[in-house]
């Protein structure tokens, strides 16, 4: 293969490398990886594989199995990883991963290290790759998503809500994510309890199966949800985005996360963003959500987004900063240019 030439247009042969396409989905790796395959597939300054033989210009590698660390190690082709995983990602995600969050650090160290290039997910992935490994081969790409799929008119408002059976005047709170511990699914489950005349819904399940840290327990919160809470469990990428154009607020109340695609999604609806204040928020979503400093401060942020039509609209428009921010068109572009950049060091050194 190689690289492709359209008329005087160089074109970059690129194999996407994901394991989600054969294993677990419902979980933001996956998504990231769609998103970005998507934008690269309607960019023509590339052509692109999805986990193929043969020989490619870049190797990109969204997920950390062996058969990805098979793809890294094998030779040809540049290779890009993806970091969207750090060791403090699996706490509070898998069972037990307190007792061997050490050997996932070594795992990972070793797979960035193996890289030409690891393009971390946010500021915050990078600084752990850099300061915590000792890696010098990172920068930044922040997750991304098309926008405008999650586009939201009045009109797609009504029909969703229709179809799910919600009053017109309801006031409905939308979360996403797997159950787990970390992303504080219990204190979705409170809040409902607590405030019965707000709708809730989230999407969401436990894709890891009894792996999940405290399945069981996240499975009994969700088997025991008050009447006013939907929870979705896993479903397929696309049947996400109507429950976006049904709701009224997005609220994350995660311990940790890196770049979530769901708020990202939320963005991408128009919705007003209720997050922790937490440290891996700093260069991505401030300024465009409102953020708790703890858990007795998401209540009041959502009890005036509810009461105050002009606070509610003015977060909507300020998630607009995230929503121009982080367009998967302007990712794509800024991805081949990293992937330019390799290629020609690698011209340049022969």
């Amino acid at each position: 293969m190689g690289t492709v030439y359209n008329g005087t247009m160089k074109t970059i042969r690129v194999n996407m490398i994901s394991e989600t396409e054969f294993t677990v989905k419902g979980h933001g790796v996956h998504t990231a990886y769609v998103e970005i395959t998507r934008a690269l597939e309607n960019n023509p300054r590339v052509c692109v594989a999805v986990n193929a033989t043969g020989d490619f210009d870049i190797v990109h590698i969204q997920t950390m199995g062996f058969y990805s660390l098979r793809c890294l190690l094998r030779r040809g082709g540049k290779k890009v990883v993806s970091g969207h995983l750090v060791p403090e990602s699996f706490l509070g995600s898998i069972r037990g991963a307190k007792h061997w969050a050490w050997a996932a650090r070594r795992y990972l160290k070793f797979f960035y290290g193996k890289a030409d290039l690891v393009l971390a997910c946010s500021g915050s992935v990078a600084k752990e790759l850099r300061e915590n490994m000792h890696l010098t081969n990172c920068d930044i790409l922040y997750n991304s998503i098309d926008m405008s799929k999650y586009e939201c008119t009045e009109a797609d408002r009504k029909a969703q809500r229709k179809a799910q059976g919600i009053p017109e005047d309801a006031f409905v709170i939308l979360g996403n994510g797997q159950l787990q511990p970390r992303k504080r699914f219990d204190l979705f489950v409170q809040l409902a309890n607590e405030r019965p005349e707000y709708r809730f819904i989230w999407v969401g399940g436990i894709p890891f199966g009894l792996l999940g840290d405290e399945a069981q327990k996240m499975k009994r919160l969700a088997d025991d949800a008050p009447k006013n809470l939907t929870v979705t469990g896993v479903i397929d990428l696309e049947a996400v985005r109507p429950y976006y154009h049904c709701a009224d607020a997005f609220w994350l109340p995660a311990l940790q996360e890196n770049h979530p695609m769901c708020v990202l999604e939320a963005a991408g609806a128009g919705l007003p963003i209720v997050l922790r204040d937490i440290p891996n928020y700093k260069d991505t979503f401030v300024g465009g959500a409102l953020m708790a400093q703890d858990d007795a401060g998401f209540a009041p942020l959502l009890d005036r987004l509810a009461q105050d039509a002009a606070y509610r609209h003015e977060w909507a428009d300020r998630s607009k900063l995230i929503k121009e921010r982080f367009d998967s068109k302007n990712a794509a572009n800024r991805l081949i240019d990293f992937y330019e950049s390799l290629l020609d060091s690698c011209r340049d050194s022969s």
